[in-house]
């Protein structure tokens, strides 16, 4: 009587252990099945059909727009405004006049320098004619005194010559003079704002009588050895948000929109590749556009909370060139972009899900006519977003099975019962056994045997 106990106990940890060392061969027997040959379909899986298309795949990222001809301008002499002949949101032709500064003082200076020009262009004529007098010279007789009571005959006048040292420095000072008189002349060029191109006035940050600062050298006037700029303003082009100037001019010609992709998605990315660019406030507007280069250095790395973080993102940026109708866009824009990185047309393809393997170790399960399935070696060609283009291996009309993945229900065993052995569901000890029963004497008897 005592004995009977332990033994129920026995048998009921004996039960448990069972089902622990179940789960664990069912889980083993999940990751390791494979028909290698044929087999019979689950009824639950997918299947697809082989079939002609065109394959597709895409990276994506995310940017604003930017037309290079996009600019701020300044004066490139500074003063107060005596006039400003446009307004925001004005259009302009290039070479229009913006606006202008007083050109008094410049026009000053040039003059002093045209004359200080006209004075080195003079000394110059004299020391090539040898007209200056040299540094050491003749008295002009010969003996010092008279014999005789006879006048001392009078020595002729040497022929004039050109002092080497004497004509490089006035041909410096002539070279300088022109440098003074060119700079002062941009100087009052540089009074008048200009438009380098055609364009839309985005802002105007100064009024008529206020002073505005110039670019070419210090203070206002570019005056004697001043800046040599080369044109009336001064325009810098930036990406978008980051223009500044006195007048910002913009210009849709030419728009561009770089983009930042992740460092793997940034390593299939490259110049001439066909790409659309959709704009986040109009989901509906779709343009074409195509890569223009890629930079080879990061743009941000998010690192999280310390390096080597799994969190860490580094992203490279590409130029792209809007080929669409852009006359409409607006710098500063922000889009989403796609690019197409490989295609394949009138291509036989399956669903991605449908291969497994890697490399030139790929396979499908193709489903025969009986039901059951084979496992067939296929040359995968480009991978596309939701289909692989299938080279080699099938033919269009053929079925391939896509595989399901077991749910967390069924112990990971097909249908959730042990191969061959238990059934589903409580059955495993007999409550409502399947095939196999379940343990001995658990049958009918609810486990309690």
């Amino acid at each position: 009587m005592k004995v009977l106990p332990r033994r129920r106990r026995a048998a009921l940890i004996n039960s448990v252990l069972g089902v622990v060392v179940l789960a664990g061969v069912g889980g083993a027997y999940a990751a390791v099945h494979d028909d290698g040959g044929k087999s019979t379909g689950s009824g639950t899986a997918r299947v697809a059909t082989v079939t002609k298309g065109t394959v597709l795949a895409t990276v994506s990222g995310s940017g604003t727009l930017a037309s290079p001809s996009d600019a701020g301008l300044n004066f490139t002499t500074g003063g107060t405004l005596t006039e400003v002949d446009v307004k925001p949101g004005a259009k302009v032709k290039k070479g229009q006049v913006l606006a202008k500064v007083d050109a008094t003082d410049a026009k000053a200076t040039l003059q002093q320098d045209e004359a200080s020009l006209t004075a080195a262009e003079a000394n110059l004529t004299k020391v090539e004619a040898g007209e200056l007098p040299a540094s050491t010279g003749s008295s002009g007789t010969s003996g010092g005194s008279d014999r005789g009571g006879e006048q001392a005959t009078p020595t002729p006048s040497p022929t004039p010559t050109v002092d080497a040292a004497q004509l490089a420095q006035a041909q410096a000072q002539l070279t300088q003079a022109q440098n003074a008189v060119a700079a002062a002349r941009r100087g009052v060029d540089g009074t008048t704002l200009k438009a380098p191109v055609a364009g839309t006035v985005a802002s105007v940050s100064a009024a008529k009588g206020d002073t505005v600062s110039g670019t070419a050298g210090s203070g206002g006037s570019s005056g004697s050895g001043g800046s040599s700029s080369s044109s009336s303003s001064n325009s810098s082009s930036s990406s978008a948000g980051s223009l500044s100037g006195f007048i910002v001019l913009t210009n849709p010609s030419g728009m561009q929109v770089t983009a930042n992709f992740s460092e793997a998605d940034s390593l299939k990315v490259k110049a001439g590749q066909a790409a659309s660019v959709t704009l986040n406030a109009e989901s509906g507007t779709v343009l074409d556009a195509k890569v223009l280069s890629v930079s080879s250095l990061p743009v941000s790395s998010n690192s999280g909370s310390g390096s080597g973080s799994s969190g860490s993102a580094v992203q490279y940026a590409a130029t792209l060139l809007i080929t669409s109708d852009t006359s409409n866009l607006r710098t500063g824009l922000s889009a989403s972009i796609q690019v197409t990185t490989g295609s394949a047309s009138n291509a036989l393809s399956v669903p991605t899900a449908a291969v497994t393997g890697t490399g030139a170790n790929r396979t499908v399960l193709v489903v025969n006519p009986d039901g059951s399935t084979t496992r067939t070696a296929v040359t995968v060609g480009v991978e596309g977003d939701s289909t692989d283009q299938v080279t080699s291996g099938l033919t269009e009309g053929q079925q391939v099975q896509i595989p399901t993945v077991a749910s967390a229900g069924n112990n990971g065993f097909p249908s959730g019962a042990f191969p061959g052995g238990l059934g589903g569901g409580a059955g495993r000890f007999g409550a409502a056994g399947g095939s196999g029963g379940g343990f001995r004497g658990a049958g009918a008897g609810g486990g309690r045997g």
